[in-house]
């Protein structure tokens, strides 16, 4: 299966972009010269992701080993991975022990406090029906990978997590009676992530297809018992501000340029 793809249709403005693969869009930027760099490029250090030109000005060295680097999608592989185990787990433990114990239910978590649900409900689903987690990760992986190498791993985690708490916040006011789990909150959020970069970049073609996709989904969540439109809708909105908020800062530098 391919990744969402990036179009480039002729007189539009491609930025920002990777300066050694410019038909590449990233918006990391390299902590100490602010310039764009791809997943290939881009160098991991504790201080903080660097483009090659300066950890080779700081060190004196030629970039690292490969392993150093990030260019797979390691944040997506890795979510994925929680969800399979959990969907396990809830298998082997027995009397629906997983679900009971992590799955979102607003009213009930407003009266208990316990609010860990909100995050721990996007890592489960329907026990009885495993098209609901292979369908979900499919997404994840089509979405996610494309969205990370774009922004890079950690604000992709953390678009990624917004999303499923806004999904839990609007189950939390639309439907607080509803009994919710399932990723589809954080996979709306990298919906509306997707559409954001590709919005930003004025990329034509890819907003038309992803707003198609999106509307198939959210026909879909209105149509067939048992999904939560709540959420995706409060996953789509909140990944979509969180994807701004992550990349306002390189857009008003690009448009300052």
């Amino acid at each position: 299966m391919s990744e969402p793809p990036i179009s480039h249709s002729p007189g539009q403005q491609q930025e920002p972009v990777c300066p050694r693969h410019p038909e590449r869009a990233s918006y990391a930027r390299c902590t100490r010269c602010m310039r764009p760099a791809c997943g290939q490029c881009q160098v991991h250090l504790e201080v903080g992701m660097i483009c090659p030109d300066c950890y080779r000005d700081v060190t004196g060295h030629s970039r690292p080993q490969r392993a150093h680097t990030s260019n797979n999608p390691n944040i997506t592989y890795t979510l994925i991975g929680i969800n399979v185990v959990v969907y396990l787990l809830q298998w082997i433990i027995p009397n629906y022990w997983v679900y009971n114990e992590f799955a979102y239910k607003a009213d009930w978590v407003a009266y208990s406090h316990e609010y860990y649900r909100a995050i721990t409900s996007g890592f489960l689903h329907s026990q009885n029906d495993p098209s609901h987690l292979l369908l979900n990760m499919v997404s994840l992986y089509l979405f996610g990978a494309a969205i990370e190498k774009m922004i890079g791993n950690w604000r992709y985690l953390l678009v990624y997590l917004t999303a499923i708490l806004g999904g839990s916040a609007a189950v939390w006011v639309l439907e607080p009676h509803a009994v919710v789990v399932g990723a589809s909150g954080g996979i709306f959020g990298l919906m509306g992530a997707y559409l954001t970069i590709m919005v930003a970049l004025k990329e034509r073609d890819n907003v038309r297809s992803v707003m198609v996709l999106i509307g198939v989904n959210v026909i879909y969540g209105f149509i067939m018992p048992g999904i939560s439109w709540q959420a995706h809708l409060g996953g789509f909105i909140a990944g979509a501000i969180a994807t701004l908020l992550c990349i306002a800062p390189q857009l008003m530098r690009s448009r300052g340029r």
